[in-house]
């Protein structure tokens, strides 16, 4: 395991203590047949857990960035296959062609109907290649559009698994509209009248991420990330040096942490130990259990009411110091005027009364001529 702290890399010793615990578990090993030492396999492992704690109770906002992006993390795929029954794969966008890059179809989540979509970067070099590294091109926006507009129709919940670097930057996707995919995109999240749920398993960036990410729920893993560009690419743009990307994370407030604090997301949920892919049979309870409750809180509402709830979720976002006295009361939203600004719109209002009162007389004494 290597994190960086400080601009120094530590490598700890952990997995040559795994290693030296498969050995202890196999009593046929290289020393020939031998007894199986609990004692020693019950140590080992707390020394294990106690290096882990350490290290990842203290990760600062860069580490979590190095933990988002580990290449053994659970997958959308992951998630897709053991949480889902009934997965029906649905690919294209009827406009141009398919993207790899996003998976997306219907399911059965507690014998329920859901639309599924997962950001998916893939867990071998081949498939790492073949998914484009998670970076959905238009068409895999305009796919998404597609279909969730096909389950808004049918009154169909959404979960959404978010795991990019961002939206791929090629010549061929920003002559297909990029932009323009992931504009309609947001649009299509923030009209849907049935619930919506996001989840950031990884890295959740730029508009990438918020593509599918506009929703009434937005959850993050405990060591994901959520910002509207990379630390490297942060340092780069602000400082000219891309050494500075502890500066740039910290900065940022990209951290799960963080962005609750800020009201931008609306639920953490625990990871093991370690990571997510320390214990992936912990991680699918802890994401099940987060799902079944966010679908029973709008089990009741009416289509009205989900949108709504969208709505103002996104309003109060950075509002809590803002111009809304009550943030239950969204109509209170209003801009502070300058005197300036007053009276310029205070002079064209008189300005157009005395004209239609000008306007008034004249039409009175031209009928009074003409009579």
């Amino acid at each position: 395991l290597y994190l960086e702290r400080g601009g120094k890399f530590i490598q700890t010793n952990i997995k040559n203590l795994e290693s030296e615990i498969d050995k202890l578990k196999d009593p046929y090993n290289e020393d020939g047949l031998s007894e199986v030492d609990t004692k020693k396999i019950s140590d080992t492992q707390q020394e294990i857990d106690k290096k882990l704690k350490d290290i990842y109770s203290n990760l600062d906002p860069w580490q979590t960035t190095l933990v988002a992006r580990h290449e053994d993390r659970p997958k959308a795929k992951f998630f897709i296959d053991n949480l889902f029954q009934d997965f029906i794969p649905l690919s294209g966008d009827r406009f141009y062609g398919e993207d790899k890059s996003v998976l997306a179809g219907f399911a059965k989540f507690n014998e329920n109907s859901v639309l599924v979509i997962g950001q998916e970067k893939g867990d071998s070099l081949e498939t790492r290649i073949d998914r484009n590294f998670g970076m959905m091109r238009p068409e895999g926006y305009r796919k998404t559009i597609r279909l969730m507009r096909l389950a808004n129709k049918f009154n169909i919940p959404i979960i959404s698994f978010i795991d990019t670097p961002g939206a791929y930057p090629g010549v061929g996707a920003e002559e297909r509209g990029q932009a323009e995919a992931i504009a309609k995109s947001i649009e299509c999240c923030m009209e849907l009248s049935v619930p919506t749920f996001s989840i950031i398993i990884g890295e959740g960036g730029s508009g990438g991420a918020i593509a599918l990410a506009s929703s009434n729920k937005v959850i993050m893993l405990e060591n994901s990330i959520y910002s509207v560009i990379s630390p490297e690419g942060c340092a780069t743009i602000l400082w000219r040096d891309p050494k500075k990307t502890l500066d740039a994370a910290e900065a940022m407030k990209l951290s799960s942490k963080d962005l609750l604090n800020l009201k931008v997301i609306d639920e953490i949920i625990p990871e093991p130990v370690g990571g997510a892919h320390r214990d992936r049979d912990l991680i699918l309870e802890n994401v099940r259990s987060s799902i079944e409750n966010n679908l029973n809180e709008f089990l009741n509402m009416t289509g009205e009411q989900v949108l709504n709830h969208r709505k103002n979720k996104f309003l109060t976002i950075g509002r809590n110091k803002g111009f809304v006295s009550q943030l239950d009361d969204l109509s209170s939203l209003s801009m502070k005027k300058n005197k300036i600004n007053i009276l310029i719109e205070n002079f064209f209002t008189s300005k157009i009364k005395i004209g239609v009162i000008f306007l008034v007389v004249i039409l009175i004494g031209c009928l009074i001529f003409y009579l």
